[in-house]
């Protein structure tokens, strides 16, 4: 499906995407003072405050309703968020929702960008490289004492890249099997219509409504790794449903 944009909504995009690189500069320089201040000691109070300002402003500036329905009964213990990739208005979707105590797998490309290389390493995000599958395990492995140690949930997006064909691309293992490695409840986390109002790698979009569920966590002290596939399945199975979406 092709998105077209009308002169008004690509105007809006231009100034959006400037508006988002200048808050990515000031999020940049206060995230850097912050933490030399408190000699790190403020890392999840700056994970926990700040995305929430960085991504509500980019709907303001595009015109999109941008809407959350959590429905999580718990929130006391660390889990692995994971949510569906179809579009650059993912970044925005993911910072409003202003989570918990977390850490966020991200591409290793990223760091070639200043201002996600600054936030990034000093708020401790995981980088890993896709292209290196043992390079990404061994990386993911040395996070999880991290995690346990410090009490935080991990947010992977398992499709892996929003570049797949179909609403849901197929999942990759690495969620699953970290959630199994650490013994956390998965969160399905549903961006609906992100897809529809914009394709491409940027934030250039249409004016629209995008709804992100918080799903209730799933029970993962059961599963096994040799029926891991099983289990992929069925949660990529909600994200069909949800998608309205058959295979």
């Amino acid at each position: 499906m092709t998105i077209t944009l009308t002169p008004f909504e690509y105007l809006r995009s231009i100034i959006t995407m400037i508006a988002f690189m200048i808050i990515l500069l000031l999020a940049s320089i206060l995230i850097s003072i912050v933490t030399l201040l408190t000699f790190g000691k403020a890392t999840n109070w700056v994970v926990r405050t700040f995305p929430k300002y960085m991504g509500l402003p980019v709907f303001y500036f595009l015109g999109i309703d941008y809407q959350i329905v959590d429905l999580r009964k718990d929130t006391s213990q660390p889990v692995i968020f994971i949510f569906n990739h179809c579009s650059t208005l993912d970044i925005p979707a993911f910072l409003a929702l202003a989570l918990e105590r977390f850490r966020v797998v991200v591409k290793w490309e990223l760091q070639y960008l200043p201002f996600f290389f600054v936030i990034g390493r000093l708020t401790g995000q995981v980088f890993i490289k896709r292209s290196n599958k043992e390079h990404a395990i061994s990386t993911l492995k040395r996070t999880y004492d991290r995690l346990i140690k410090d009490n935080l949930s991990l947010v992977v997006a398992p499709e892996g890249s929003r570049k797949h064909e179909g609403r849901i691309g197929p999942f990759k293992k690495g969620a699953f099997r970290m959630a199994i490695d650490l013994g956390y409840p998965i969160v399905p986390v549903y961006f609906d219509g992100n897809d529809r109002l914009s394709k491409g790698g940027s934030l250039m979009a249409k004016q629209g409504k995008i709804i992100s569920t918080i799903h209730p966590q799933i029970d993962t002290s059961d599963w096994k790794l040799d029926s891991i596939d099983q289990h992929i399945q069925e949660v990529r199975n909600m994200y069909l449903d949800w998608a309205g979406v058959e295979e």
